[in-house]
């Protein structure tokens, strides 16, 4: 399962307990999606030197952060006699332990939770621009798709058949989509996850030995990136390393808790270097030719056009899993207020909706590489880095906090929230500067007709 989901599907299923291996490879599972393959044109917009260096440091700061939510879970519990605790759960009882938040401690949780709803919903916009434009690129050069996997940095064939817009794409993909979510329990998804998370591996390992092996020398790219784009590197990291939200439901599920601190630092241990390694090699190998997703620079031969495809079914299963945790969030309430006989029409109703709403928000803005930082910043940027440094402070405010660890934690949540205003803010306008820009070449292409 990918990021933030895990929360929700461990907390609504019943599993049994977990080993260390088990809680390792979901927790790998949990911190490596679609940002991975984005994570090449953030060092872009960081440089080659800056941007494996914020990677590592934004890497240490999300598992300390993750660390701080475990410790104030545990305090908290202990307090309320519970258990465990959830995200929102930790933050409402975190509340309550200030007199003059006390009467607002439901609003805590209803933020996490609005943030959860906010970032599943837009890693699902993600998917559906993720789709479109690898399927649409498979599509145009079938005609040129040979055998012959050459280096091509900026992947153009000589015979391109051009298709229809991507955002076209998108309404194909919407009707399976619709009938996807329409699954009624995930357990019947389980062997096609199991195949995607399969397919998903291969064709990441298969990403690797390209980029690898068709590294041009000598590389004379930019190691400091222009500090415009930075932001924009902010929101693709911070979209990757979103995945704080498992944290919780693995410790609770696992057979021995107490080992939970080392699964968490081994584990995001291999995340951030597969972040660094990718991102630093994928930049290396396609320089300022690459694309919001490193899979739209793979060549045009049978072997990763495959690849291309095996990661859309990979991200089509996956889509499911995403927006159980909006579903499970949002429709529930609602259908509890219908009578018995509508309750199944209502829910698959309101599934539709949500699925709609998420197309015609990716119809919207069909920039995957602006999907991805605009996500990152406006939702994980609170969920990985402001909430946990504050819930430390609410959290142990009766015990007392040193003045140290207070500055530090108040120092990370406004770097959180500097990256998630001007995060949010140079992506709205590189969103609106792209659209200026298309509007213009269709009428002068009108014109020119």
């Amino acid at each position: 399962l990918t990021n933030s989901q895990m929360a929700f599907v461990c907390t609504n299923a019943d599993f049994s307990s977990s080993s260390i291996c088990q809680t390792l490879i979901h927790l790998l599972k949990g911190n490596i999606g679609t940002g991975l393959l984005g994570l090449p044109l953030a060092v872009k917009n960081a440089g080659l030197v800056l941007g494996p260096v914020s990677l590592l440091c934004m890497g240490i700061i999300a598992v300390h952060c993750m660390r701080l939510l475990v410790k104030c879970s545990h305090h908290l519990s202990a307090k309320v006699n519970r258990p465990s605790l959830t995200y929102g759960e930790a933050v409402q009882y975190g509340m309550e332990n200030v007199p003059w938040l006390r009467r607002h401690s439901q609003w805590g949780k209803r933020t996490v939770n609005l943030f959860l709803i906010i970032t599943q919903l837009g890693f699902c916009c993600v998917y559906f621009v993720f789709l479109s434009d690898n399927v649409k690129q498979v599509v145009e050069a079938a005609n040129a798709t040979t055998f012959s996997c050459q280096v091509n940095h900026t992947n153009q064939t000589q015979i391109l058949v051009k298709s229809f817009d991507s955002r076209l794409y998108m309404l194909c993909f919407l009707p399976a989509i619709i009938l996807l979510v329409f699954t009624p329990n995930l357990k019947y998804l389980a062997p096609l996850s199991l195949v995607a998370n399969l397919v998903m591996t291969a064709s990441l390992i298969l990403i690797y030995f390209y980029s690898l092996t068709n590294i041009s020398y000598p590389i004379s790219l930019p190691k400091v990136g222009r500090a415009k784009d930075y932001p924009l590197f902010f929101g693709t990291a911070i979209f990757a390393f979103e995945g704080i939200g498992v944290v919780l439901p693995l410790e609770n599920k696992m057979q021995r808790p107490q080992s939970f601190t080392l699964v968490l630092y081994l584990g995001m241990g291999i995340v951030t270097f597969l972040y660094i390694s990718l991102g630093t090699i994928g930049y290396m190998c396609f320089g300022d030719q690459i694309g919001g997703s490193i899979t739209l620079n793979l060549p045009n031969c049978w072997t990763y056009q495959a690849v291309k495809l095996l990661y859309c079914f990979g991200i089509f299963i996956t889509f499911a899993l995403q927006f159980y945790v909006p579903a499970e969030i949002l429709i529930p309430p609602v259908v509890a207020r219908v009578p018995e006989r509508w309750e199944t029409a209502v829910d698959l109703l309101l599934r539709t909706v949500l699925v709609i709403f998420t197309c015609a928000l990716a119809i919207l803005i069909p920039e995957l590489d602006l999907v991805i930082s605009l996500v990152g910043s406006v939702s994980s940027s609170f969920l990985a880095l402001i909430f946990p440094p504050l819930l430390q402070i609410i959290a142990f405010h009766t015990e007392g906090l040193s003045p140290l660890v207070t500055a530090k934690n108040v120092v990370i949540s406004l770097v959180g929230l500097v990256g998630f205003l001007t995060g949010t803010y140079i992506a709205i306008e590189e969103i609106i500067n792209r659209n200026a820009e298309k509007h213009q070449e269709t009428f002068s292409s009108y014109m020119v007709q």
